[in-house]
């Protein structure tokens, strides 16, 4: 909730009176309520209007959206459909995720490391492929590639799974996103 909102409804004042009062207009007002940062004028009319100090109108109240940790878990567990579709682990959360509406951070954050564990598997089965040509080694670095790449997306996808249970956000996440 916008603190010039919170402060206006403690006064009981519409959006009109509080525009009168301040001399600014209703539209300035909407936006300000709708998250907009009130700056030079604006910020000293509004408080003054209000009878509070400028600091008390910027103070940002960081009430983050409360995630719903069950969905996100279940978003999470749904990568593990990999095993059955070669895309699955792309599809099926982003499917989940835009169904029930849960577009946060942490959804993103989890498609975006399928995404990337999708983009680089091939290009990790095939480089152990070519070295192991090129080095003579046995026939079998590449089912043991593949096998260990499974596992280590099994792992990310369990681990995230345990820490989003225990700290509502990812234990392995990425500093970028694809969506």
């Amino acid at each position: 909730m916008s603190q010039l909102l919170k402060y206006r409804e403690k006064l009981n004042l519409t959006q009109e009176q509080l525009s009168v009062k301040a001399s600014v207009s209703v539209r300035t007002i909407q936006r300000i309520e709708a998250g907009r940062e009130p700056k030079g004028y604006t910020l000293e009319a509004l408080s003054k209007a209000l009878g509070i100090i400028k600091d008390e109108l910027l103070e940002n109240n960081n009430e983050q959206p409360k995630n719903n940790n069950q969905l996100i878990k279940f978003i999470n567990l749904s990568s593990l459909f990999l095993i059955f579709l070669p895309l699955g682990s792309i599809i099926t959360p982003i499917i989940i995720m835009y169904w029930k509406k849960e577009i946060n951070a942490i959804t993103k954050q989890i498609v975006s490391i399928q995404i990337l564990w999708t983009l680089a598997f091939p290009v990790i089965v095939l480089t152990s492929a070519f070295v192991g040509k090129w080095l003579s080694l046995s026939n079998q670095i590449l089912p043991l590639t593949m096998v260990l790449l499974f596992v280590a997306n099994l792992y990310i996808i369990i681990r995230n799974a345990v820490e989003i249970n225990k700290n509502q956000k990812l234990f392995i996440g990425l500093n970028f996103s694809f969506l």
